[in-house]
């Protein structure tokens, strides 16, 4: 039974996979987007939400909450400075993926996630 699996393991241990969805989440914040397999870009879509929602509040308390869980310096000041406060008004939504195909050599599913203008 499925009951209350909210989240994808990944095939990964959990040290592993917060490490790979932290690196992904500043690929996308420093590049606007990221070329990924379809159940990576679910699982980076709530990590990277939940990011951003954290750092619309712009306070000091924010800054280092969001350093804990992603440790990279540039993605973070171009989150505060440019993306956040694109995005003060909207209730939610800030990513969009778009399935792209499939991977030649093992048939994934692969998506590009993307920040909604």
């Amino acid at each position: 039974m499925r009951h209350r699996m909210d989240h994808s393991k990944l095939g990964r241990s959990g040290a592993h996979r917060k490490a790979m969805l932290a690196n992904l989440t500043a690929s996308l914040f420093v590049n606007g987007s990221v070329h990924t397999t379809l159940t990576r870009a679910k699982e980076l879509r709530r990590t990277a939400e939940k990011i951003i929602t954290r750092a619309r509040g712009g306070s000091l308390q924010d800054r280092r909450i969001i350093i804990s869980r992603m440790n990279h310096k540039e993605a973070v000041n171009k989150l505060f400075d440019e993306i956040a406060p694109k995005y003060v008004g909207r209730p939610g939504g800030y990513t969009r993926i778009v399935k792209t195909g499939f991977r030649k050599g093992d048939a994934s599913p692969m998506a590009v996630i993307e920040l909604v203008e």
